[in-house]
């Protein structure tokens, strides 16, 4: 770790940052391969862990209450450019960007963490199955995971970051990166971020917070669609957040199509057919499922429509795995070749600062260790003192290795996509793999139970590290950052989150408690664990899972894949709630009606979008400052039972179409001001 002066100030993205490279164009980072400026120092490295620990906490408990995880990585760069001014304002050097870059890469590893570990390992409590289980086992879970995650990333980092340069929109990574570079030229631009930063927070918290109107329109509280609505359990809802707006205009319009059309297969087609059928039969229609016909819209698609999405989920991501099959060749070709290099006793290969990666020798060794201490842990701690405890705890490795490794694409590309990756969904597939395998080896019970859950807790954290992982490294070569030093301070943030996260977790269990019962009568909710350990249960119980359900699901996703289009994409609209994929085509319409109201004239239509690529991005930002801020206000209402903000309630008739007419107001709003921008001279 360095301290040499800062740089000059740097000028804005390259044109060629977000559109596909004309043959033989390079993409130049904002940083020059051959400077060499301050990365990880102990400035970053200090004030980056501070902000692992506090934000692991504070998403440890809006996980567990909420079900949901949080955006860490765009709240902590608003945070680390806020404090480099703080510095320059005292005298001393501001932080330099890939600084700041380093303190958004610690931080986001509090995300990472709770998104692997907080919605599985609850379960092993809500099962009954803590006193096989302790601090230590639990924290290895995570962190072996987020290991995992790491080595199986960077034989891909090249493809991802650079040889689909353009071809992916990347959206997190781009407003992190807006974020990060206007903080480091100031100017008007940073008016331009700021201020939609500052709208975007006041609107989704209006929404979330104060209930000024509703968050979420939906048409069953329509009157005009009552018929829809009752009759044919077929209604439309679209989130009036300004993050999902902002979002929606970086992803484009073909992903936000294609996963729109996901969402009306899944909300307009089957879940009426679901409702219409289930209604003739008096029981459920699978085993473990409530009765269809005491189910309104929302509950027949969360409780049947979206396993068909799971199923969807798991086929696309085996047809996107075998889609990518020479890639993944190429890449473990390039890692078997480096090894053999190195054994014959050729030297380190001099390569440019900005495509140095942890060096190939050292992934295999920690991958090497890390299977290992997988193995040990699943022979000795899970499975110690069981009739072929060896030959199961290896058949347990081999599963969470395997569907590791194959998985870390699909969530890096979902993610690439996106900025969302089924990681739930995934997880429960590897649930049901994990479980089918390990009770043909005559695991049962408990045991079953809990194997299943730790494989599934590893798969969990190192499929959250892929996708996240992706958007920095996306974030350092549009910056010019080091990759071994994002990917080192990945690996040491993620020992921070662990042992935070897995404290908190443990904290919570024994004073809130994840079961109602007389020590616990305010349990905390953890959806996310209580589904996983619904599916453990069943599938280590009875056996019975709905097959049919996953199996539709995977003929869906192979059908659309023939006909040409995304089936991972369309997939995710199918598991995915409506109100969450609505807004991100609404969103990218925008996008599409700024461009083409600058074409015809040069160099127009690349402003109009540049300025509404920067908005979109302060949108997000906000949202995600909005979202972190209401669960820390949340926990504090709940925790100390007073009443900090109050609730304007307005959630009904008239809220619902108040919160549609100010996202109308919003989209209109981002195009009159993209218009305002003019040419560069």
């Amino acid at each position: 770790m360095d301290e040499t002066p800062a740089a000059q100030p740097i000028p804005g993205l390259p044109d060629n940052a977000y559109r596909p490279l004309a043959p033989g164009e390079t993409y130049q980072p904002l940083i020059a391969p051959e400077k060499v400026v301050p990365e990880l120092t102990w400035r970053s490295l200090v004030f980056g862990l501070a902000m692992t620990v506090l934000f692991s906490a504070a998403a440890t408990y809006i996980a567990l209450k909420l079900g949901q995880g949080i955006e860490t990585a765009i709240p902590i760069a608003i945070l680390a450019v806020g404090f480099s001014a703080l510095v320059s304002a005292s005298g001393r050097r501001p932080s330099t960007l890939l600084e700041n870059l380093q303190v958004a890469t610690l931080g986001a590893t509090a995300g990472i963490v709770v998104g692997g570990s907080v919605f599985v390992m609850p379960a092993i409590f809500v099962l009954g199955l803590e006193g096989r289980s302790g601090f230590s086992q639990i924290f290895l879970v995570p962190f072996l995971g987020a290991v995992l995650g790491v080595m199986f990333l960077i034989p891909f980092r090249r493809y991802f970051v650079s040889e689909m340069h353009g071809k992916l929109p990347f959206p997190e990574a781009t407003a992190t990166t807006e974020i990060l570079v206007t903080g480091e030229k100031g100017g008007r631009a940073a008016g331009v971020l700021l201020g939609s930063m500052g709208l975007g927070f006041v609107l989704d918290y209006l929404a979330a917070g104060f209930e000024a109107w509703r968050d979420t329109f939906t048409t069953a509280l329509v009157p005009a669609f009552d018929g829809f609505t009752n009759r044919l359990k077929a209604i439309f809802t679209l989130n009036t957040s300004a993050a999902v707006m902002g979002l929606g205009y970086i992803i484009g319009v073909r992903y936000a199509a294609i996963i729109c059309a996901g969402s009306a297969l899944s909300y307009w087609v089957l879940v009426p057919l679901v409702a219409r059928v289930g209604g003739q039969v008096p029981g459920p229609l699978f085993p473990g499922l409530p009765p269809v016909a005491g189910l309104d819209a929302e509950g027949v698609f969360g409780n049947y429509v979206r396993l068909i999405g799971i199923g969807g989920i798991f086929a696309a991501g085996i047809i996107s795995i075998a889609k990518m099959s020479p890639v993944i060749v190429q890449a473990l070709r390039t890692v078997l070749k480096e090894l053999t290099r190195l054994k014959a006793g050729g030297g380190s290969q001099v390569l440019p600062r900005t495509e140095r990666d942890i060096p190939m020798g050292r992934v295999a060794l920690l991958t090497g260790l890390g299977a290992i201490a997988i193995g040990v842990y699943f022979r000795f701690v899970v499975l110690g003192g069981m009739p072929g405890a060896t030959g199961k705890a290896l058949v347990a490795l081999a599963l969470t290795l395997l569907i590791s490794f194959l998985f870390a694409a699909v969530s890096a590309w979902a993610v690439a996509m996106i900025s969302i990756t089924p990681v739930s969904g995934m997880t429960l597939t590897t649930l049901i793999v994990s479980a089918v395998i390990l009770s043909h080896l005559g695991l049962a019970g408990g045991d079953g139970m809990l194997a299943t859950l730790l494989i599934g807790g590893v798969v969990c954290t190192a499929l959250s590290m892929t996708g996240s992982m992706v958007t920095l490294m996306k974030i350092g070569y549009w910056l010019g950052g080091t990759p071994k030093r994002i990917q080192w301070s990945l690996l040491g943030g993620a020992v921070l989150a662990s042992l935070t996260v897995t404290g908190v977790m443990l904290l919570f269990a024994y004073t809130d408690g994840y079961v109602l019962s007389a020590a616990h009568p305010r349990p905390l909710p953890a959806p996310q664990a209580n589904a996983m350990a619904a599916v453990a249960r069943s599938m280590m119980g009875s056996g019975e899972a709905p097959w049919f359900l996953y199996g539709l699901g995977a003929v869906i996703a192979m059908l659309v894949e023939m006909t040409g289009v995304s089936g991972l994409a369309f997939a995710l609209g199918m598991y995915l709630p409506m109100d969450l994929n609505s807004p991100l085509l609404a969103g990218a319409i925008v996008a599409w009606l700024v461009k083409w109201s600058g074409r015809g004239t040069a160099g127009l239509e690349k402003a109009r979008n540049d300025r509404g690529t920067l908005v979109a991005s302060g949108l997000i930002a906000g949202g995600a400052l909005a979202g972190v801020f209401k669960g820390v206000m949340d926990a504090a209402q709940d925790r100390f039972h007073v009443g900090l903000v109050p609730h304007l309630g307005n959630t009904g008739w008239g809220g619902n179409w108040l919160g549609l007419a100010v996202f109308v107001a919003l989209g209109v709003g981002i195009f009159l001001d993209a218009r305002r921008a003019k040419p560069a001279t």
